[in-house]
């Protein structure tokens, strides 16, 4: 599939989606976009076919879940290599995602979480045990995320 072109109605979808997936009706949406909710649920539909909008997940506070370790790993692979380790990586427990960097010597980010550093250790010795290098860690105090803005014509002044 080539690259789907989104016009100022899907971006306004993507936008109130990003912002509250769960609690918005596709009536709601309507509203912010003046077209109609069949229009809204079709344009729904079409995103998720063309690959734009590929899930929805809950943003989890790993911490207020008990979890209160965030750390991320910046590692080396091979370069030939680093794209198809990612589902390996996935799979270690602990690990909630992976990044794939195209810049410089550390080019994948290792996300994971736990209680403890004892559940942090194995998911380093796991990914050294699949020859990466774990060039750097950083623990992560918290993280928060906005839907991201070009996507809402309200906050484009060009528009107006």
């Amino acid at each position: 599939m080539g690259e789907y072109e989104l016009d100022d109605i899907d971006r306004e979808i993507i936008y109130a989606l990003q912002a509250d997936a769960r609690n918005l009706s596709s009536a709601e949406i309507a509203d912010r976009t003046e077209a109609s909710s069949s229009t809204v649920r079709k344009r729904i539909q079409r995103l998720e076919s063309e690959g734009v909008i590929k899930g929805y997940s809950a943003d989890v506070d790993y911490q207020q879940s008990g979890y209160p370790l965030r750390m991320l790993l910046f590692c080396t692979a091979s370069i030939p290599e680093r794209g198809t380790l990612i589902d390996d990586i996935l799979e270690i427990p602990g690990v909630v995602s992976v990044q794939e960097l195209v810049t410089g010597e550390k080019n994948l980010l290792v996300t994971a979480v736990g209680e403890t550093d004892d559940d942090i250790t194995p998911v380093a010795q796991a990914l050294l045990d699949m020859d990466l290098t774990v060039a750097d860690e950083v623990l992560v105090r918290s993280h928060e995320t906005a839907p991201f803005d070009d996507f809402s014509s309200r906050s484009n002044p060009s528009d107006e």
